[in-house]
């Protein structure tokens, strides 16, 4: 894998829900990458108790805070176009030779990440597809001063082209992305409630005419 690869695999781990999963793989995620914004929050994960980490997840990654980890919740809200993104984000997997193996929505951002390690050019031109939200979402939650928004910079790192600063260069670039990207980005879209991940399960998996790539 790349050191981009790498970054999004470690990531997605990251900012799923921080069960005792997580922290049995943290001495193994500190391993896989020297990326210095990665090791600062898997340093901070060792200190923390899991269920205040647990709380303070459930608090940071809240749609209601406009912090939200599903990226088409950000260009189309709670509508029905966003049924039509979720179907285009599968069908994506699919035609990389992926079948989506998770509970969660296929728009969540770490089933994104392991799709993009795992294929990067197609990975990052939908991650790039999502962008808009994707910043704008690093920017909220760096507002709220929380670690996680370290993992988020690293992640950005892996695209190409400076981060937007301010939210108005983000919703500009979203004006000047795809036209489904402005959907719901004034102001970040409405609220709605989501369901939050319970277990960490690999989100995309080959299918049988293909091996699936190792970690």
């Amino acid at each position: 894998m790349t050191p981009d690869a790498v970054v999004r695999l470690v990531a997605g781990r990251l900012l799923q829900y921080p069960d005792e999963r997580l922290y049995a793989e943290l001495d193994r995620l500190h391993e896989a990458t020297d990326h210095p914004l990665l090791r600062e929050f898997i340093a901070h994960a060792r200190v923390r108790r899991p269920l205040d980490l647990a709380a303070h997840y459930t608090d940071v990654f809240d749609t209601r805070n406009r912090r939200c980890l599903y990226l088409t919740w950000w260009s189309d809200g709670d509508t029905r176009n966003r049924g039509l993104s979720l179907v285009r984000v599968k069908q994506v997997y699919r035609e990389h030779g992926l079948e989506f193996a998770s509970k969660e929505l296929p728009d969540f951002l770490p089933v994104l990440l392991e799709f993009a390690a795992r294929e990067e050019e197609a990975g990052t031109a939908l991650l790039e597809e999502h962008r808009a939200g994707l910043e704008l979402l690093r920017l909220a939650v760096t507002d709220a001063d929380t670690p996680y928004a370290r993992v988020l910079e690293a992640v950005c790192g892996t695209l190409p082209g400076p981060s937007p600063k301010t939210r108005a260069e983000a919703k500009a670039l979203a004006r000047s992305g795809p036209p489904r990207e402005t959907v719901g980005l004034e102001p970040f879209g409405p609220g709605v409630d989501l369901p939050w991940p319970t277990a960490r399960t690999s989100a995309v998996r080959k299918t049988a005419a293909q091996e699936r790539t190792p970690a």
